[in-house]
Protein backbone atom coordinates (compact mmCIF):
# COMPACT_ATOMS: atom_id res chain seq x y z
CA UNK A 1 0.00 0.00 0.00
CA UNK A 2 3.04 2.65 0.07
CA UNK A 3 4.08 2.34 -3.26
CA UNK A 4 0.52 4.20 -4.47
CA UNK A 5 1.32 7.72 -2.91
CA UNK A 6 5.05 7.46 -3.85
CA UNK A 7 3.32 7.00 -7.37
CA UNK A 8 0.76 9.90 -7.25
CA UNK A 9 3.65 11.52 -5.87
CA UNK A 10 6.31 11.11 -8.59
CA UNK A 11 3.03 11.96 -11.02
CA UNK A 12 2.14 15.32 -9.49
CA UNK A 13 6.20 16.40 -9.22
CA UNK A 14 6.54 15.46 -13.06
CA UNK A 15 3.00 17.26 -13.76
CA UNK A 16 4.15 20.50 -11.94
CA UNK A 17 7.84 19.94 -13.31
CA UNK A 18 6.46 19.41 -16.92
CA UNK A 19 3.83 22.93 -16.29
CA UNK A 20 6.42 25.22 -14.87
CA UNK A 21 8.61 24.51 -17.66
CA UNK A 22 6.36 25.53 -19.79
CA UNK A 23 5.55 28.49 -18.57
CA UNK A 24 8.76 29.37 -18.11
CA UNK A 25 10.04 28.35 -21.87
CA UNK A 26 6.66 30.94 -23.13
CA UNK A 27 7.93 33.81 -20.75
CA UNK A 28 11.56 33.58 -22.44
CA UNK A 29 10.10 33.11 -25.48
CA UNK A 30 7.81 36.28 -25.22
CA UNK A 31 11.01 38.11 -24.25
CA UNK A 32 12.55 37.01 -27.62
CA UNK A 33 9.68 37.69 -29.68
CA UNK A 34 9.49 41.36 -27.65
CA UNK A 35 12.82 41.70 -28.40
CA UNK A 36 12.99 40.89 -31.82
CA UNK A 37 9.82 43.80 -32.51
CA UNK A 38 11.99 46.56 -30.69
CA UNK A 39 15.19 45.93 -32.99
CA UNK A 40 13.07 45.38 -36.22
CA UNK A 41 9.78 47.04 -35.61
CA UNK A 42 7.75 43.38 -36.50
CA UNK A 43 8.05 39.68 -35.75
CA UNK A 44 7.65 37.02 -38.45
CA UNK A 45 7.62 33.73 -37.62
CA UNK A 46 6.54 30.39 -40.23
CA UNK A 47 6.96 26.66 -39.30
CA UNK A 48 6.89 24.52 -41.55
CA UNK A 49 7.15 21.24 -39.87
CA UNK A 50 3.71 19.81 -39.44
CA UNK A 51 5.42 17.53 -36.41
CA UNK A 52 6.99 20.24 -34.48
CA UNK A 53 3.81 22.75 -35.37
CA UNK A 54 1.35 20.27 -33.56
CA UNK A 55 4.03 19.46 -30.76
CA UNK A 56 4.15 23.47 -29.98
CA UNK A 57 -0.08 23.68 -30.04
CA UNK A 58 -0.20 20.50 -27.59
CA UNK A 59 3.08 21.72 -24.99
CA UNK A 60 0.48 25.76 -25.67
CA UNK A 61 -2.66 23.92 -24.54
CA UNK A 62 -1.16 21.67 -21.22
CA UNK A 63 0.75 25.17 -20.45
CA UNK A 64 -2.81 27.18 -20.70
CA UNK A 65 -4.40 23.92 -18.53
CA UNK A 66 -1.75 24.06 -16.21
CA UNK A 67 -1.76 27.93 -15.30
CA UNK A 68 -5.50 27.75 -15.06
CA UNK A 69 -5.27 25.39 -12.73
CA UNK A 70 -2.17 26.97 -10.52
CA UNK A 71 -4.76 30.08 -10.73
CA UNK A 72 -7.71 27.90 -9.30
CA UNK A 73 -5.65 26.44 -6.60
CA UNK A 74 -3.91 29.66 -5.51
CA UNK A 75 -7.11 31.82 -5.36
CA UNK A 76 -8.52 28.88 -3.38
CA UNK A 77 -5.46 29.31 -1.00
CA UNK A 78 -6.48 33.09 -0.77
CA UNK A 79 -9.82 32.75 0.57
Amino acid sequence: MTAMPTFSRRVRLFFHSLGLSCLGGAIFLQILVFADILQHGYFMAVEQNPAILSFELALTAFASIYFIYIYQRLMRQVK
